[in-house]
């Protein structure tokens, strides 16, 4: 399809063939370093106490923003059990159907902004046209963690060339930790949430991005599977970590289990 692509930096607008989406990435607004509170929500939605070191965005703390993660559906590589990182195989069937399925349970959604990647942007595309919200705003920082000399490779290459290297958590050259991973996730919300105050967002991204965060707001409970996400508001300047929810039936998820990005 022919769509607008805004690079929202500069506000310069140009076509885009083949997938209706739109771009901002690099803004040029600078944060700046605080202390804040990573809040996780109890039962009843009221925030639980945890101070970390992260970033806030200056902006009116009285607004809530609601940001809803979620992991692309399955790409052609999750079927056959590769490891992703900044790879860009594309979406199986199978992974178009749960973006459809997807689509049919969100609730209102003002913004939809995606990786680059193909198969999280297909997700968002799809997603997008089904409920009449665009264009997708793409964002170079939700892009997968690099995966090094082992993207491409089944868990069985692995072991073959790097033994015991997964279960002892160590990784090859070129893998992006998980520092420097949460650094640009942090910075890519800050963009995001300055541009979309007050919004009700849907971030299609990638598992090991979202579980870094989750970890970061400890909250994590293992692998996340395609079309699942967790939900993270942002208020009075700090970022609260909500439920994690299926967006799809559990007959048709995919992934959550392995080693693999």
């Amino acid at each position: 399809m022919t769509g607008l692509v805004e690079h929202l930096a500069d506000r310069v607008t140009f076509e885009l063939e083949a997938l209706g989406a739109s771009r901002f990435a690099g803004l040029s607004e600078q944060s700046q370093r605080h202390h804040r509170r990573i809040v996780p929500l109890d039962s009843s939605g009221f925030p639980l106490g945890a101070i970390v070191t992260t970033r806030v965005v200056p902006m009116n703390t009285h607004r809530r923003t609601a940001m809803l993660l979620v992991r692309h559906g399955q790409s052609i590589w999750n079927v056959e059990r590769r490891w992703q990182g900044r790879a860009d195989p594309a979406l199986s069937d199978h992974g178009r159907h749960q973006a459809s399925l997807a689509a049919a349970n969100l609730g209102n959604v003002d913004v939809i902004v995606s990786s680059p990647l193909s198969r999280a942007l297909e997700t968002a595309v799809i997603i997008s046209s089904q409920l009449g919200v665009g264009p997708v705003q793409m964002v170079e920082d939700l892009q997968e963690r690099d995966a090094g000399a082992w993207s491409g490779l089944t868990t069985d290459e692995i072991e073959t060339d790097w033994p015991g290297w997964i279960n002892s958590n160590r990784r090859p050259e070129g893998w992006e930790h998980d520092g420097p991973l949460l650094e640009r996730a942090l910075t890519a919300f800050e963009s995001i949430i300055a541009e979309f105050e007050g919004a009700d967002l849907l971030l299609v991204s990638h598992g090991g991005l979202i579980l870094v965060v989750e970890e970061h707001l400890r909250v994590s409970n293992g692998r996340i599977p395609n079309l699942h996400g967790r939900l993270v508001h942002h208020v009075s300047g700090e970022l609260v970590a909500g439920d994690r929810l299926e967006l799809i039936p559990p007959e048709s998820s995919t992934g959550g289990t392995g080693g693999r990005v």
